[in-house]
């Protein structure tokens, strides 16, 4: 008795411990509400500016200074701007700017090459960044993870004999910057984690780890439900041949009643031998 009564005084922490653990518990509580808090403010208030720098006379009226008010004003603009240009004078204004821009040497590529990669990515028809793989880099045995933007086209395609696909490889903990890889469709393995998921294992450097949704566990009411069936069926079965073996001995008690009613016949007599012949 003695001994478990040290033991368990020794593993009860002492105060500095659980002030320790109190702390982190908080720090895990708060950090995440603060970190999303002062991230959503931050592009709250980069909007407002950039909106206040392109209306003038934006910041110094009374709507100015409310938070959230260029935001709000910023998407209702696009959205006027989309709406003008779904017509026919805003297709005709598009076209005019198109080849304005077209025509400068430096604008013209990265206007052409912004163009392409946002109707690419926007498009509802698109499979950019919509699966998850994993790829083999920079060596075999070593794997990293990647985001499928389409198949290979063009010369690429031309030029390997193989399906291959474009796969894009981000780095951690920035995930905007990283490598492009023609890959033969053949050597990906393609994960069945989302997008999300995948930008939260590569950000968080592997401590986030997404679920494994490889291995499918039926819920626990079908697992019931059928042993449920199973029991059902098994005590149908015994029932039956319960109900058999019953039968089977009834008829046996019937079969004994009804010899036991029925008088036996007599056993035929056995004739006389008749006599022998007088010698003559």
């Amino acid at each position: 008795m003695k001994q478990t009564d040290s033991a368990a005084e020794i593993s009860k922490p002492g105060g500095f411990a659980r002030i320790r653990g109190w702390f982190f518990t908080g720090l895990l509580v708060t950090a995440p509400v603060l970190l999303t808090v002062y991230i959503t403010w931050a592009a709250i208030k980069l909007i407002d500016s950039q909106v206040s720098n392109l209306l003038p006379g934006f910041e110094t009226s009374i709507l100015g200074n409310v938070p959230g008010v260029g935001l709000v004003t910023g998407a209702v603009l696009i959205t006027f701007i989309g709406a003008i240009a779904a017509g026919f004078l805003g297709r005709y204004i598009i076209r005019l700017g198109e080849g304005l821009l077209n025509r400068m040497p430096v604008v013209r590529s990265i206007y052409g090459a912004t163009k392409q990669i946002l109707e690419t990515v926007i498009s509802t028809q698109s499979d950019a960044f919509r699966e998850v793989v994993l790829v083999e880099y920079p060596r075999k045995e070593l794997w990293v993870i990647g985001f499928v933007t389409g198949n290979t086209k063009g010369e690429v395609a031309n030029r390997i004999p193989k399906t291959m696909v474009n796969v894009f490889v981000p780095t951690t903990p920035n995930p905007t910057s990283g490598f492009l890889l023609f890959c033969p469709r053949k050597d990906v393995i393609f994960l069945k984690m989302t997008v999300e998921e995948a930008v939260k294992l590569v950000v968080s450097g592997g401590i986030v780890t997404p679920p494994d949704r490889s291995v499918t566990t039926p819920p626990a009411k079908a697992v019931a439900s059928k042993k449920t069936t199973t029991q059902r069926a098994a005590t149908k079965k015994a029932a039956a041949k319960t109900a058999v073996v019953k039968k089977a001995v009834a008829k046996k008690a019937v079969a004994k009643k009804a010899g036991a009613k029925t008088p036996k016949k007599a056993a035929p007599k056995k004739a006389a031998p008749k006599k022998a012949a007088s010698k003559k």
